[in-house]
Parts: structure tokens; C-alpha cells; sequence
């Protein structure tokens, strides 16, 4: 069964489209047919993560109606299907966002898991991304404006008849990680899915235009992508090697996550 997963945050800045160009590609490595929409059809930054800023048919032409969503769709490392969205104003005023709804109905026929790049925040453009998802996950960072804003997010996909299946906390520095755990699900009310811990080697995949799961499979972050990807699909966790001690609490907490969600 396919199943579609929209990746929103509250407010810019908490790492959403990494998480959704990273979750994607290990989706994809773990075997599965995987599209990636960049429905953030103002700022399109996945087709920035993975160099695909000068593609020449966009999400902005097909949401035009100025081209085939087959003429928009690039494949990336491991395999993943990106529908990136254009970096032009123009192109942007031409987008109509209520089609991104025609678009999701083409890709699932051809797919295990389409991933949504929602935009940032509460906007008119937000909307549709949230309520044609079967399920919204939140990107959101230890910090309360973060907090804040993701429980307006999850308030208002509840309103158009959206589902949140959890959060996602990004950036994460792993000292007293259960009690801001505990916290951010008494807050946000939805559990807490996976945390990525923060990591240097983020910033240096963005610079390569590289998934950080390809550049640097065994850095903290590439770990916490796997364990969170397996547990998606359900299969067992696969260390890659170059542990590290820290990453220990991950795994233990990622494991005991999904078996209180299931």
C-alpha cells in the first residue's frame, strides 16, 4: 500500500527539507520506490539540496499547466524520484497549489512512498500538502518559538481533516534528551517519532549537494535517518558501522518510540 507522508514544520529554519531530502534517500536505499515533492512552491530548497536548481521542467510548470508531471521528475542518488519545485517569482505566481492534488494522484500509482516538502508556517499554499496526506510528520527544534509554531501546525491539519502522525526533533543536543522529550509530547500532543542529533556533517552534504545519508552514511545523523526509515517500513535496524557512544541512546529510544506507537 502506498502511503504519503507530508514533512512540516511551524516556522523556517528547523531543518524540514533536510529531513525530507535525507528520509527520502534512505527510503529509497531500503529498497522502496520513493518519490519526493517540493510542495514549498515559494522557497524551493529541495531542488537547492540536491542540485537541481536549473532543472528545466518544474513543479511551477506542471502546477501551471504548462507541462507533464512525467517531464518533472529527476532521479537522485539511491534512486529516489524528485519533483523539485522552480527558484523563479514568475514561475511561482503561475503555480496554482490546489493541483498539487491532480499531481499526488499520478505519483502514487507508481510508488511505495510519496514524501511532501510542505512550506513553513501557515499559509494559504500549506494547506493542501497537509489535508491530502495520509499521515503529517513535524520537523521541529528543542527551542519554544519551534515548539509553538509546530502545534499551530498540527491544530491546523487537524481543521482541513489531516493526521499528525508525530514529530520529528531535529538538531537535538543529547544532554537530558527524555526530559525534553516528555516536554515536546506534552506540548506538541503527538509523540515524538525520532530525534536527529545535532551534526556538523549536515552542513557539509548541503555544500556538496549531496543527501547526508550518500556523503556520510555513518555520521550520528545518517544513523538516526536509518533507524527512523527501517522503522517506517518496518524492518529491523542495520548499524552501518562507525558507532559512536552517543548514538547509543538513539537507538535505544528510537526502538521503545516505535514500540509504544505500535
Amino acid at each position: 500500500m502506498v502511503k504519503v507522508y507530508t514533512i512540516a514544520s511551524g516556522k523556517g529554519g528547523t531543518g524540514k527539507t533536510t529531513v525530507s531530502v535525507n528520509l527520502g534517500t534512505m527510503l529509497a536505499q531500503l529498497g522502496k520506490e520513493t518519490f519526493l515533492m517540493d510542495a514549498d512552491i515559494g522557497m524551493a530548497n529541495v531542488g537547492l539540496l540536491l542540485g537541481l536548481q536549473d532543472a528545466p521542467v518544474t513543479l511551477h510548470e506542471v502546477l501551471a499547466g504548462k507541462a507533464n508531471v512525467n517531464d518533472a521528475i529527476y532521479e537522485c542518488p539511491a534512486g529516489l524520484k524528485v519533483i523539485p519545485a522552480g527558484i523563479s517569482l514568475q514561475g511561482f505566481q503561475s503555480a496554482d497549489p490546489e493541483k498539487i492534488r491532480d499531481v499526488m494522484n499520478e505519483i502514487v500509482k507508481r510508488c511505495d512512498f510519496l514524501l511532501i516538502d510542505a512550506p513553513a508556517g501557515i499559509s494559504k499554499d500549506g494547506i493542501v500538502p497537509l489535508a491530502v496526506a495520509d499521515e503529517v510528520i513535524l520537523v521541529v527544534n528543542p527551542e519554544l518559538s519551534s515548539i509553538v509554531d509546530a502545534l499551530k501546525t498540527r491544530i491546523l491539519t487537524e481543521l482541513v481533516g489531516g493526521h499528525v502522525l508525530g514529530s520529528i526533533i531535529n538538531r537535538v543536543d543529547l544532554e537530558k534528551p527524555e526530559t525534553m522529550i516528555k516536554k515536546m509530547e506534552k506540548v506538541l500532543g503527538v509523540k515524538v517519532i525520532g530525534i536527529i542529533p545535532e551534526d556538523p556533517n549536515v552542513r557539509r552534504a548541503g555544500s556538496a549537494r549531496t543527501p547526508l545519508v550518500i556523503k556520510y552514511p555513518t555520521s550520528p545523523a545518517s544513523k538516526a535517518f536509518r533507524r527512523i526509515g527501517s522503522a517506517l517500513i518496518g524492518v529491523a535496524y542495520k548499524d552501518e558501522g562507525g558507532g559512536e557512544q552517543k548514538e547509543k541512546f538513539i537507538e535505544r529510544f528510537t526502538k521503545a518510540l516505535f514500540a509504544k506507537k505500535s
